[in-house]
């Protein structure tokens, strides 16, 4: 494994990716839940419309995830999440100006724009850094999701509860303080590894991560791990209350997990350097299973403890995992590339797992079943996962 010259220094490196990711995924992705009860109610906003608004961003970074790739391939990752991190900066800005329906569907649709240019870019450009510690570093860049949770969950609602109208446009004209912050560090301190080939169009590129048989089981598996994390996200909460779980004991349970999230990236990334990424992925899976089953099988309030804080430790493991071993087998120019395709499959299945499992709770009228079978969906993968060592190495004694 050739080790790039004069890289940044990885103490430098770390924080920089943590900002990024905090800015593009927690601001750009996930704050929006916590801004909208005040946002909806200032505005005269039906639930309908403020739904909308999340789905613009979603949808926003579900379409521009491919290009996101190809543009990071040719023009380099800095120029790719300086870009994102404008787009999603000037997002913000707008929230925090406008009332109009039509721009604030203008200003969602820029955030998920900033997140596609953003993140899959930074999963890469670390990797090429750093491959012998490409785990360790994806894992601390991933840690700046759990951080801005317990951040944004401590300050938003305090100031949205401290009965100024404007309250949460003051929330946003703050992220985009903080985006600007951060694309000035990222201006003057990041770098973009060196190319040793020309970059490839997008259907060159595409051909080459489609026809790359461990980037495709790495794609299938970020989609059971999208379609079965966001049902437990949507939807463990209200099992847990459900099954007699005081909601205040439900809350600190979320929490806890949030807080265990932010350390658990870094470990499993650092373990996964070491044992390898699909046996890493293995173990994850076989962690997340027990948990999903737990209180399928002992509904009670020790099962859902056992279950947030198992879910805690291992889900930054799982993403940790996949995006490092996608980028483990394709050559630098192509990492962009192979990140953006899996997480295509991650995007869908976070499109698709909140519908069927509305469809399954509905029918049964009971949680039960629909996490019995998430549990199948992450046996699928963890199987998968386990014969993913034996493709790469495969591929490398190919190559």
């Amino acid at each position: 494994m050739s080790v790039p010259v004069n890289r940044p220094p990885i103490y430098l490196l770390v924080p920089i990716s943590m900002l990024c990711t905090l800015v593009a995924v927690v601001f750009g992705r996930l704050a929006y839940g916590l801004v909208l009860p005040v946002m909806r109610e200032t505005l005269g906003l039906t639930y309908t419309q403020a739904a909308n608004l999340g789905t613009v961003t979603a949808l926003g970074y579900l379409v521009l995830l491919l290009y996101a790739g190809v543009f990071a391939g040719r023009h380099g990752g800095k120029r790719s999440i300086l870009l994102g991190l404008s787009l999603a900066a000037c997002g913000f800005a707008g929230l925090s100006q406008f009332s109009a329906y039509p721009l604030l569907m203008l200003c969602m649709t820029l955030m998920g724009f900033g997140t596609a240019f953003t993140f899959t870019p930074l999963v890469s450009l670390l990797g090429a850094w750093y491959p012998e510690r490409r785990g360790m570093v994806i894992g601390f860049s991933g840690s700046g999701v759990g951080i801005g949770i317990l951040l944004a969950g401590s300050l938003v609602p305090v100031i949205t509860q401290s009965g100024e109208e404007a309250s949460w446009r003051m929330i946003w004209a703050g992220f985009a303080a903080i985006a600007l912050f951060v694309i000035a560090m990222v201006a003057v301190f990041l770098r973009n590894p060196p190319q040793h080939e020309m970059p490839v169009s997008m259907v060159q590129g595409l051909k080459t991560v489609y026809r790359n048989p461990h980037v495709v089981r790495m794609a299938m598996i970020y989609g059971i791990v999208g379609l079965t994390y966001i049902v437990q996200v949507l939807f463990m909460y209200s099992f847990a209350l459900d099954a007699g779980v005081p909601a205040p004991t439900a809350g600190r349970l979320v929490a806890v997990m949030g807080f265990m999230s932010i350390f658990s990236g870094p470990i499993w990334g650092w373990l996964a350097d070491r044992v390898g990424h699909g046996r890493a992925l293995t173990f994850c899976m076989c962690v997340a299973i027990f948990a999903t089953l737990l209180p399928v099988v002992w509904p009670v309030t020790l099962a859902f403890t056992v279950h947030f804080v198992l879910t805690g430790l291992s889900v930054s493991g799982l993403f940790t995992s996949v995006l490092a071993a996608a980028t483990s087998t394709v050559k630098p120019q192509h990492a962009a590339m192979a990140v953006s395709f899996v997480t295509v499959f991650f995007a869908l299945g976070q499109l698709v797992g909140p519908a069927l499992a509305g469809l399954l709770i509905d029918w049964q009228q009971d949680f039960r079943l629909t996490f019995a079978l998430s549990a199948v969906l992450m046996l699928v993968g963890a199987v998968a996962s386990y014969g993913s060592t034996a493709v790469a190495r495969t591929q490398a004694r190919a190559e």
